[in-house]
């Protein structure tokens, strides 16, 4: 089903003139399904964040109902909603701020036996449950199917947010590799302070955001944490160990919000460059061009020889200045927003683009270690 969200509406104007968002920031929000499990307190944050933002499709998962004790903090409910079912009521709550959002209900719990069936379509998983086997099953189902998992925890006075994609090499195992036998703190047990939820849940959506407009740098390989009584936040940096070596899933780099095709029989043309096979191309007899969708700022750090440089924000309106003819080669920081340019100008009649897959990151860790690095 094609979303119904207009990218191009005037509701989203301060959010197109933003630097390197523009129309085709706003154009991936509406063209993306995401999946929230949980509609309590992180989720309360989450949801309304992403229906006024733009989101095209959300789905919600959630098998509770609205508790008197849950309306402090969990906000996308009220005092009319306790007894009815957390998925109907959060949609509500987004209907109001979005009729045009595609909400998408289910009253059930998030297990590995359900994982495939709730994340069909699915281009990126937000968890904001209190559930240690949810947490779990989707960070190895995201990881199974390439897609990022956003993650947040809110409980006393503190909240921890990150990003897991094993895509990227780094996900929830990596932090916590050994799934626990209980939920540890609860809200019930130790209690939360409601804004700790409005926090958490905040950086949460705009995790969300980054990744699926490729604007920033995503918290991979970094947990977030946020300490209300100080007002002081920190960083804490992980990364995976070596022994564990790369998954399946890790195979191939998947664009958040759509999938690379596969090159036809007819088409031998690589629709994704490994930073090795594209060091192999560029130095043969015909080398493709190279586009660079990054910030001026980014290319003053480290940019390829050669490279026409047009920030993906600015994509659509430029598009005239490349030549769909001429083999092009996308790449950006980590190949997020590669992948997004690729897809818009295949769509364009750029039936010769391809793109990075890791970015110029990848590049610099496999092929010139001496580039600098950001």
């Amino acid at each position: 089903m094609a979303p119904s969200v207009d990218p191009s509406s005037r509701r989203f104007a301060r959010q197109h003139v933003l630097a390197g968002f523009g129309l085709a920031g706003q154009r991936s929000l509406a063209d993306a399904h995401i999946l929230v499990i949980g509609a309590g307190g992180l989720g309360s944050a989450v949801i309304p964040a992403l229906a006024a933002v733009g989101i095209g499709t959300i789905s919600l998962v959630d098998p509770d109902t609205v508790d008197e004790t849950n309306l402090p903090r969990q906000t996308a409910h009220g005092v009319a909603d306790v007894g009815r079912l957390k998925v109907d009521s959060a949609a509500d709550a987004a209907a109001r701020l979005a009729p045009d959002l595609l909400v998408i209900r289910h009253p059930v719990l998030f297990s590995t036996e359900n994982a495939p069936v709730l994340l069909d379509g699915v281009d990126l998983v937000i968890d904001g449950s209190d559930s240690i086997d949810a947490r779990y099953a989707a960070n190895d189902a995201a990881a199974a199917l390439g897609i990022p998992l956003v993650w947040g925890s809110a409980v006393g006075y503190g909240a921890q947010v990150g990003v897991a994609w094993d895509a990227h090499g780094i996900d929830y195992r990596d932090l916590f590799p050994e799934q626990s036998s209980d939920d540890g703190d609860s809200c019930e047990l130790t209690g939360v302070l409601p804004m700790v939820c409005g926090v958490a849940g905040a950086l949460m959506a705009a995790e969300a955001v980054k990744l699926l407009t490729g604007i920033g740098e995503p918290l991979l390989g970094r947990v977030a944490v946020y300490d209300a009584l100080t007002g002081r936040t920190r960083e804490v940096p992980y990364a995976r160990d070596p022994a564990r070596g790369a998954t399946d899933a890790a195979a191939a780099v998947k664009s958040p919000t759509s999938v690379v095709p596969e090159p036809s029989a007819a088409d031998s043309r690589p629709r994704t460059y490994s930073a090795p096979e594209l060091a192999v191309a560029l130095d043969g007899a015909n080398p493709p061009a190279l586009l660079d969708v990054r910030e001026d700022w980014e290319a003053a750090i480290a940019e390829l020889p050669g490279s026409t440089r047009i920030p993906f924000g600015e994509l659509g309106a430029r598009i005239g200045e490349l030549d769909p003819s001429v083999p092009v080669v996308v790449y950006c920081h980590l190949g997020v927003r590669s992948a997004h340019a690729l897809v818009f100008l295949e769509q364009s009649g750029f039936s010769q683009a391809s793109h990075l897959a890791g970015g110029i990151e990848e590049w610099a860790a496999s092929v010139d270690p001496g580039m600098k690095r950001y």
